[in-house]
């Protein structure tokens, strides 16, 4: 699993010509699901996505967590995380898991996550083509994966 995690100022998320999701200062989350993944993969990101320390304290050092600020989360799926571009010019997404394997860790990933921070999290929707809009805040932007062992 891997989450693209970017520091935002503001964030939103619209499908169909409607924003299902929007936030203020926190972290857009841009989730991918590998084929392997499984809920210890899922736990782990969690964990990792809320204490992650990238917010300024008071000298300016990134030693506050999403969790410490009470920053507010959106979370869209991005199933082109895992496109492998090694061979051709076309990319492979044989990495990526099968919707019906990347759904429900989506939606269990943006559950635990919310209850972790005690707040509920904004996302996209599943599968759909969307637009993300933001205005990157330092930028911030961190690739952070965990992969079920081999």
């Amino acid at each position: 699993m891997v989450a693209l995690i970017q520091r935002v100022r503001e964030a939103s998320v619209t499908a169909a010509g409607e924003v299902t999701g929007a936030i203020g200062p926190g972290l857009l989350i841009l989730l991918g699901v590998h084929r392997t993944d499984t809920a210890a993969e899922r736990d782990w990101l969690v964990r990792k996505c809320a204490n992650l320390r990238i917010f300024p304290d008071e000298a300016g050092l990134m030693n506050r967590s999403v969790l410490d600020t009470g920053g507010q989360v959106l979370v869209v799926s991005q199933f082109t995380l895992y496109g492998n571009t090694a061979k051709g010019n076309r990319p492979s997404f044989v990495e990526s898991a099968h919707p019906d394997v990347a759904e429900p860790l989506y939606q269990s990933f943006c559950s635990e996550l919310g209850a972790l921070l005690g707040q509920g999290v904004s996302t996209g929707v599943f599968g759909a083509m969307m637009d993300v809009r933001l205005l990157n805040d330092g930028p911030v932007t961190l690739w952070v994966e965990r992969r079920a062992p081999a």
